[in-house]
């Protein structure tokens, strides 16, 4: 049977009882044209641990878009990186909600049947699955919704359709039940104003001497903490009303809650109290050792002493239970210290960052590098540069064509990092999501019409709290030492939140202990002026706004004490000007293209040879790309290609012939009065916009940023040539006319 439930900006339908009728829970959910299958089923047997064994896959099918998989096998295969970060999503919002104890394997599949293109697939899966789960016999009684808020034209969007958060500044994600939020993932998104472009690729047509570039005014669009404290209100009360219109619909329709066994927790009150007795310094000495395989091997020292004593001979403790009881006397032991005495386990105070150090370009033949450490997390960025035939390609399922990605993020995190001996893996869900973050913490700082390609890899070398945002530091000083026009450093600082009674207690920079052993941890990345990233996992039940906003602000105090010491690095950089590529896009009159490849293409394999490096052309457009590994060969490459498009040609058509140059007859300049709208039609289409042809005989340049309100990422996409269009004159300057589409 069918719901409809209107919330949000959208109707949400959600089919009960058709289809998987032998899970534990399903629902069809229907948005638009997009159509999600969630269904959750459940084990007889319990696992042996003392936890809970979720398991969540969201799967995107290809038909759900009318395409064949890409790649050589034609069927879904390896989930993409978009899939993993999905089902991570749905994983930390539902995964709270599961009872104490619970310990049953438990399969949650959510499946894109149908794509509408304008749908937020990550709100729709979290809507769905969370349906499935509440009506299912699993005893998890309360509803979950996901948002999304985008902030438009000054005003903040929930639930903003996919063309709209393309128009944003903000995309900030949240999950949570009607009480409480659970999951917060948030990232500032850049806007570009105009783009520059070099003098090179101006009108070739157009006299040199009156060539300029184009300044750029892209904005970085950091979120000051009110304003994201704002957006989550905003997020707050959408749940509460999506989750309260849930309830009142899927209440009556629940299944009765399984008869299940539930593992009791291994606490004893005789082994705490001996504990606290006889080895109570112990254990604080244990505490004070900073990486967690030294304080692992010292408390199980003090285990093995427990079970030799007389008392635990008597009274047959097992390991397993005095290991339980002395991870909960820890635990204590760590909470009461930073409440009680505002003294942390490494001996911090409350607000206290690590000792930083940093390095870089300490790889002589690596474009550029970074080590980065913060007290014994250590990660090594190294940022390799190339051009767009590097950028990495893939499909989605709301976009048409492929995506191409000019900014990577890859994070590894081997397991020497924190003392184990692990075989290398694949990357996981955790390493996907920690290089997402990072990902999104520095793309802001970024040229948006940048060149090149750009591959940030980050090597976790040692790991005792938050390598994520280790890797952000060392990230953007590596962008630095690479060359990469960064307009600002961008610092990452974990944070953390404990609660006992009435008491409370914000942590800056946590260490692993903490964020085992704490109630909340959230990571913030941003600039001096703001926040460009920010992932929280938290409960906020009875946790007040304002304590949350004492986080924040505490989070910009670490986060500016970073800065300033990463500042001070980076006066020291020595960019590997040896290493580094070369990358040069210029446009020259489309008709002199034939002269650069020469007659069998002669000419074009000389200069390749001759200076080692590559060359596209672009015929239609008459751009022309040079890319090498040496700096000098490449200018030199450009120089003599302007020299050969520079010669005269007496034919008209860019090859040899013979006479006279015919004399050029001098028109006057037509003059246009700025603000003036006129009629013109597409002359020319390129990169960064396109040329106008306007009365009198002349082009005008309509730049990329003048086409649209929004970044306009295909210039065809809006325009074709031989169109006719309305534009008004901004600037005239000889030859030069700068103008803005008329909508």
């Amino acid at each position: 049977m069918e719901y409809k439930i209107e919330v949000n900006n959208q109707e949400e339908i959600y089919d009960i009882g058709k289809v998987a009728k032998q899970a534990a829970g399903s629902v069809l959910l229907k948005i638009k044209n997009t159509v999600i299958l969630a269904a959750v089923s459940r084990d007889d047997t319990q696992v042996d641990g003392n936890f809970v064994p979720l398991t969540v896959q969201y799967v995107e099918k290809t038909y759900a878009a009318g395409r064949f998989p890409g790649g050589y096998v034609k069927r879904e295969t390896k989930p993409g990186d978009f899939e993993t970060l999905t089902s991570r999503i749905i994983d930390r919002s539902l995964r709270p909600l599961f009872p104490d104890g619970y310990a049953y394997p438990t399969q949650l599949s959510v499946f894109v049947l149908s794509c509408d293109p304008e749908v937020d697939l990550q709100v729709a899966a979290l809507n769905a699955a969370s349906a499935a789960l509440y009506l299912s016999d699993i005893p998890v009684n309360k509803n979950v919704a996901g948002v999304r808020v985008g902030f438009i034209d000054g005003k903040y969007k929930i639930n903003p359709t996919n063309s709209e958060l393309k128009n944003s500044s903000l995309d900030l994600y949240v999950a949570g039940t009607k009480e409480e939020l659970l999951m917060i993932e948030m990232r500032s998104i850049p806007t570009q104003n105009a783009a520059q472009i070099p003098v090179a690729a101006i009108e070739p047509m157009l006299d040199p001497a009156l060539a300029e570039s184009f300044i750029s005014e892209q904005s970085i669009n950091e979120f000051d903490e009110d304003a994201i404290l704002k957006a989550i209100d905003e997020a707050q009360v959408a749940i509460t009303n999506a989750t309260t219109a849930y309830e009142t619909v899927f209440a009556p329709l629940k299944k009765d809650d399984a008869n299940l066994e539930y593992k009791e927790s291994l606490a004893n009150d005789s082994i705490y109290a001996y504990i606290d007795e006889f080895y109570a310094s112990e254990v604080r000495d244990a505490i004070s050792q900073m990486a967690k395989s030294e304080r692992a091997t010292e408390l199980n020292k003090i285990i093995e002493t427990i079970m030799k004593d007389d008392v635990a001979i008597k009274e047959e403790w097992s390991k397993e239970l005095v290991s339980a009881v002395m991870s909960e006397y820890k635990k204590k032991v760590v909470r009461q210290m930073i409440v009680e005495d505002g003294i942390r386990a490494d001996g911090r105070g409350l607000r206290d960052v690590r000792p930083i150090s940093i390095e870089t370009n300490i790889l002589p033949n690596a474009h550029g590098s970074c080590l980065f450490t913060r007290g014994q997390t250590q990660a090594l960025g190294v940022i390799t540069l190339g051009s767009d035939k590097d950028a990495q390609m893939y499909e989605v399922l709301t976009e048409k064509g492929s995506i191409t990605d000019t900014f990577m993020v890859n994070y590894n995190f081997p397991g020497f990092s924190v003392g184990e001996a692990s075989p290398l893996r694949a990357p996981g869900r955790r390493e996907l999501g920690h290089g997402n973050l990072a990902k999104r913490a520095l793309e802001p700082i970024l040229e948006m019409n940048r060149l090149q390609t750009i591959r940030l890899v980050s090597e976790i070398l040692e790991s005792n709290g938050s390598s994520s945002q280790a890797t952000i530091c060392a990230g953007a000083l590596a962008l630095k030492a690479a060359g990469v026009e960064v307009k600002k450093l961008v610092a990452g600082i974990a944070m953390g939140l404990v609660f006992e009674g009435d008491k409370h207690a914000v942590l800056t920079d946590i260490m692993g202990l903490e964020d085992h052993d704490g109630d909340m941890d959230f990571k913030v990345a941003g600039t001096r002026d703001g926040i460009t990233a920010l992932q929280m996992d938290i409960k906020l039940g009875g946790i007040s706004r304002e304590v949350l906003k004492e986080a924040l602000y505490q989070a910009k105090e670490g986060r500016d004490h970073i800065l300033g010491i990463m500042e001070e690095a980076e006066k020291e950089i020595v960019i590997n000007n040896d290493v580094l590529p070369k990358l040069e896009l210029f446009s020259i009159d489309p008709s002199k293209i034939v002269d650069i490849i020469g007659q069998g293409g002669k000419v074009i394999r000389e200069l390749i040879e001759k200076f080692e490096v590559s060359i596209d052309l672009e015929r239609d457009k008459g751009e022309v790309k040079i890319a090498g590994e040496n700096k000098t060969k490449v200018e030199a490459a450009k120089s003599q290609i302007m020299e050969i498009v520079n010669k005269p040609s007496f034919n008209g058509r860019g090859g040899k012939g013979g006479g006279r140059p015919p004399r050029r007859e001098e028109k006057p300049l037509p003059k246009f009065i700025e603000g003036e709208i006129i009629e013109g039609k597409v002359a020319r289409i390129v990169d960064f916009g396109a040329f106008i042809a306007l009365p009198g005989g002349i082009d005008g340049l309509l730049h990329v940023s003048k086409i649209a309100d929004h970044r306009v990422d295909k210039v065809s996409d809006y325009l074709e040539v031989d169109q006719a269009v309305k534009v008004k004159i901004l600037k005239q300057d000889g030859k030069k006319i700068e103008l803005a589409l008329e909508k």
